[in-house]
């Protein structure tokens, strides 16, 4: 689930579903933007902050439920997809604090963060081509951009490791905590959520500039997932992810 408080300005959302190492449901994804769409019009929300449990940020998806949603109505319509379009939208400054795992979308999430914070046991970790699927999120524009061609095919396509050091040496991270990491986003989200609202957004809009290819991408990156899904070796590739977690 999805735990949701304010706080001075900012809207926390805290992954909560330690069973399955915040594994994210379709439910916490139609949470997750919600609660972006809905700070786009309010005005009492001037930063969100994204945060998990102690050791685990978020395990990337759960694949039963993924498959379970693909299986039913294709991507367009899966909750997931909602989210990712969200983040694009989003208007608002977006601070992460990371302590722990972070697999899958919950690396290629912090990539629209305006800030990150990590501890220093956080590992970062996309293997997305090891299950015979594509980056997504944006993530295959946006990677490059952020820490180069060379880095991003590291995390992204060979599905390397990325330790908090790492992360933060490649641009992904902008300061690892050796304290409490949630207590340290939530004062950067603080603080900007108390600056002038109209000179932030305008400010943080320049920074982003047109997020037109973003989208885009974003549309090209769903389109391929869904083609990689019925694809023999994606599915070769998901039942044997299957089997070895049952063991």
């Amino acid at each position: 689930m999805i735990l949701k408080s304010k706080d001075d300005g900012v809207q926390i959302l805290r992954l909560d579903r330690p069973e399955k190492k915040n594994a994210l449901t379709g439910a916490m994804y139609s949470d997750l933007a919600e609660a972006l769409e809905t700070g786009n019009t309010d005005d009492g929300i001037r930063c969100h902050l994204i945060c998990g449990l102690p050791e685990v940020f978020t395990a990337g998806n759960d694949i039963g439920d993924f498959l379970q949603y693909a299986g039913k109505s294709g991507m367009d319509d899966m909750p997931v997809v909602r989210f990712l379009r969200a983040l694009v939208r989003n208007e608002k400054p977006l601070v992460a604090a990371v302590d722990g795992l972070a697999i899958g979308v919950g690396t290629t999430l912090l990539m629209h963060c305006d800030m990150v914070f990590a501890s220093p046991r956080s590992l970062f970790r996309s293997p997305f081509v090891d299950l015979g699927l594509v980056p997504e999120a944006g993530s295959s524009l946006l990677g490059p951009q952020l820490m180069g061609h060379a880095r991003a095919f590291e995390l992204l396509c060979l599905g390397n490791a990325f330790s908090a050091q790492k992360a933060a040496e490649a641009g992904l991270v902008n300061e690892v905590v050796e304290g409490d990491v949630d207590a340290a986003g939530l004062e950067c989200a603080k603080e900007i959520a108390a600056k002038p609202p109209e000179a932030m957004a305008l400010s943080r809009k320049l920074l982003r500039g047109d997020t037109g290819k973003l989208s885009e991408r974003v549309e090209e990156e769903i389109r391929i997932f869904a083609t990689r899904l019925t694809s023999p070796e994606t599915i070769a590739a998901f039942q044997a992810f299957m089997t070895k977690k049952k063991t």
